[in-house]
This record gives structure tokens, sequence and C-alpha cells, in this order.
């Protein structure tokens, strides 16, 4: 899974990618033009309890993709140009999340004049609108002439999904804020259109702004949240300074400074629920494990995310959820004893915090 970062100059956005990546970059390679990309470690506290029951030989992360998206630029009025660049590398991306600037700095000041959250959110979203449009009004002329030659069976399932992109992208509105069949999304996967990736805005604040947090959320969240839409907030500088600190020290420094909960784990959390994600685990002496999954994939599928050849060979999955492994005292004999391990077919369908074994051929 790969989420890309993005922000206006100036938002905080190089400062959230190294302070959830922990990848604190010299300042002259902030200058250049170039993505930077890092592989985080989830955290997650019911990996850490099973590896302290099993002390097993290896441990293994789910992991998740950052991208600090870079291309925009100063155009010669002074405000932002989304370059094609820029757009390019916005499309591998599963998910995004904006940086948003609420915080003051005369020394750095805003590229547009003045901090105003809003227009900021609306400017991306209207270059992603009018990238799209241009994609989709583009390949729906393509189709039309193709189908005027010969009959295409693909081109005929995709057209009128195209023209429901574009009816929605003329109203303004972007596409991940409507509803698409499993089949429609599975058509429109090919175009990486912009719109359609869920978006988590993430407004940027400074210490001086601790009682005003919620204000600016409720007031952004009443204009822009939707579906497939989230808004957090977090403290870019101070996250910063914490991201330095050893695991204790930094802990008592979010308590003094009343921060609930890290970027990382905000972000992490928020960008699950957005993209319909969850984790199982696999444990034992050997290795504990965390695997990703899409809400919904059933037993089968999941063995299938651990090895190919699991899907094919499907038998059986035992399985017990986390919770009750706990209140067993972390003893598979007691799950079994009192009825909490049980045997799953391959249409079951797998629960966030469920510990599998897969039974195959």
């Amino acid at each position: 899974m790969q989420i890309g970062i993005v922000g206006l100059p100036f938002s905080g956005k190089s400062t959230l990618f190294q302070t959830i990546t922990k990848t604190h970059l010299d300042p002259s390679a902030l200058t250049k033009v170039e993505t930077h990309h890092a592989i985080v470690k989830i955290p997650d506290a019911r990996l850490d309890k099973c590896v302290e029951i099993f002390a097993p030989k290896n441990t293994v992360h789910a992991t998740i993709e950052f991208v600090d998206v870079v291309g925009l630029k100063k155009g010669e009025s002074g405000s932002t140009q989304f370059t094609t660049n820029f757009l390019s590398n916005v499309k591998s991306n599963d998910a995004l999340v904006q940086v948003v600037r609420l915080f003051t700095n005369e020394t750095v000041p805003h590229p547009d004049g003045s901090i105003n959250a809003l227009r900021d959110i609306e400017s991306f979203e209207t270059e992603f609108i009018l990238s799209d449009l241009s994609l989709v009004e583009t390949r729906i002329e393509r189709i039309k002439k193709q189908l005027m030659k010969m009959q295409d069976e693909l081109a005929k399932r995709e057209l009128p999904v195209l023209e429901k992109c574009k009816q929605i992208l003329d109203g303004e509105k972007p596409l991940r804020e409507m509803d698409f069949s499993k089949d429609e999304i599975h058509l429109l996967k090919t175009y990486q259109l912009l719109s359609i990736k869920p978006m988590l805005i993430a407004l940027n604040f400074d210490e001086s702004q601790r009682g005003e947090t919620e204000k600016y959320v409720k007031l952004v969240s009443e204009k822009k949240e939707g579906k497939n839409t989230k808004i957090v907030s977090f403290f870019g500088k101070i996250e910063m300074e914490v991201s330095e600190l050893p695991d204790d020290e930094a802990k008592v420094f979010m308590e003094e400074y009343g921060i609930k909960e890290s970027a990382l784990n905000t972000l992490i959390r928020e960008a699950y629920t957005l993209l319909g994600l969850h984790s199982f685990f696999t444990v034992g002496e050997d290795e504990c494990r965390a695997w990703t999954i899409k809400n919904g994939m059933t037993a089968q599928e999941a063995a299938g995310v651990i090895h190919s050849d699991f899907f094919a060979k499907f038998i059986r999955a035992e399985v017990v959820h986390y919770d009750h492994f706990i209140t067993a005292g972390g003893s598979f004999a007691k799950t079994r004893e009192s009825g909490l391990w049980r045997l799953e077919g391959k249409e079951y369908i797998v629960k966030d915090g469920d510990i599998i074994s897969i039974r195959h051929s």
C-alpha cells in the first residue's frame, strides 16, 4: 500500500513525511526535485503482545509506503502551479494525505499570501477534477470512434462507466465520494484517476494554536468530509521534535502537549479505514506476523495472501480471535478447551484481529 503526501509549498508536507518515517533529510535534499520514499512498519500492540508470548525467531510487521510527492512549483504570478510531473507522481498512490497549513510564520509566507484552509483544499480538488475530466473525455471520444469501426465488448462496458464519471466531474465533484460497483472500479483502475483516490486532509497547526484545533477541524469537516475524505489535525513542528526522541521521552513530551496519538498512528488508522483494510495474524515460535487484507476477504483469499499455493490447496482455516486468545491467557490449548478455537471453511470472512493457521494439501 502506497500513500502519497501532497501539499502546497511551505505547508509542512516534507516535515510530516520525515516525522512519520523518521527519515530526517538534510535541508539541501528537500530543495531537489525528487520524490522521497520510505517503508514504515505499522505499529500494532496486538502483534507486540504475541511476540511477548511466543518469543519468535522472526517478527514481521505489516508495512506501508509513504511518498513525499514533489512537482509543485511557483508560477510567474507567485501562485502554485500543478505541473504535469506532479500529477504524474500522484497517480501511482493508493491514497493521498493532503497537508494543509493553518499556522502562520512571517519568515515563511504562504505562497498564496494568506492562510485559508478551504481555498488550499479546493485548489487540489479542482486540479484533480480537471485532470480526470480531460482524460475521461479523451477516452470517451476514442471509444466512440472505435465502436463505429468494430464491436469491442470491453469498450462497450467501459463507455457507460466513463460517461458516468464525466457527468460527476462536470458537476465539479470528486469521484471518490461517488458509489461505484466492484466491476466499475475494476474498469477504472487502469486510468489511475486522481479524484477517485481516498483523501486524508491533515491540518497542520503550531504550538500556539493548541486550543483552536477542534474549531478548525469542525469547520473543514462540515465542508469537506465525506465517505472517502477524512479530516485530521497534527502539530508538525512539535511532532518532528517528538520523532527524534527515545520512546519513553517521546511519551512524556506528547502528554505535556496534550497529543493523544502520534501522527504516524493517526495516519495509518485513518488510511486503513479509508482503504477498507484490516490485519490478521499468523503466530508461533518461528514467526509472528501481521498481514494486511481488504475488508470482506474470505479465509481462502487470506490464505492466498500468505502464499499463492495456499489459495489453490486450501482445506480449512484454524481461527481464534486475538481478544479471545488473550482472554485464554495466550494459550491455544485453553482456547480449544473453551470452544473459542474453531475450524472455518473457505467462505469464512476474516475479521480484524483473527489469528489464523491454514490447513492445505
